[in-house]
């Protein structure tokens, strides 16, 4: 199967950031997810840490969105206030306590196959962050979008640290813009 093509299995989606026509799958199933939940509190809560090119893809996907300030929707974890591993339960308790019954997509990048670096996947259910890295860290979200930065299976931190820049940028912008535009679309509803 081509890498610039769309995967789908139960309940989750798999397009390569160059791959157009994919990408406009995820944004309807985005807007589908928006719309579906409208009535509910919306989060994104972007994690990962600026102090690591390859997990810096939350904290630049928050700080997009951020910079946006769409209407209604709430974001957790930017380069200024990044959600990580040490503050992440807090996050959650915190945003648990500030509203009721919120819909939250979680956002993290991860590591993966050599084919699949590059793509963004949408899932649903809650994400586990910290997974690829060994982490113990609670799950969060109804839905979950990853971002595959990088080849996972050893030396997980160093990888992370040597990922190029110019793709987490690239994911992060290409996956804030299909948040921002489901998002708008489904509040034009």
């Amino acid at each position: 199967m081509s890498l610039f093509s769309l995967w789908t299995e139960p309940q989750k989606l798999k397009a390569h950031v160059d791959d157009h026509s994919a990408k406009e799958k995820l944004e309807a199933r985005l807007f589908d997810l928006f719309l579906s939940t409208r009535k509910r509190p919306a989060v994104i809560l972007c994690i990962g840490t600026d102090r690591s090119t390859g997990d810096a893809l939350g904290p630049l996907i928050g700080t997009h969105l951020s910079r946006i300030n769409l209407p209604q929707l709430h974001v957790y974890g930017t380069l200024d206030e990044p959600v990580h591993a040490t503050n992440l339960r807090q996050t959650i308790e915190f945003i648990q306590q500030s509203f009721v019954k919120p819909f939250i997509i979680a956002i993290d990048a991860c590591l993966g196959q050599l084919d699949s670096i590059g793509c963004i996947t949408l899932a649903d259910g809650p994400l586990r962050p910290g997974a690829g890295v060994h982490k113990q860290l609670p799950e969060v979200g109804e839905a979950h979008l990853t971002g595959i930065v990088n080849v996972g299976g050893f030396m997980e931190y160093i990888v992370l640290q040597n990922t190029r820049l110019n793709l987490v940028w690239r994911m992060s912008e290409n996956i804030s813009s299909l948040i921002t535009h489901s998002y708008l679309k489904s509040n034009n509803k």
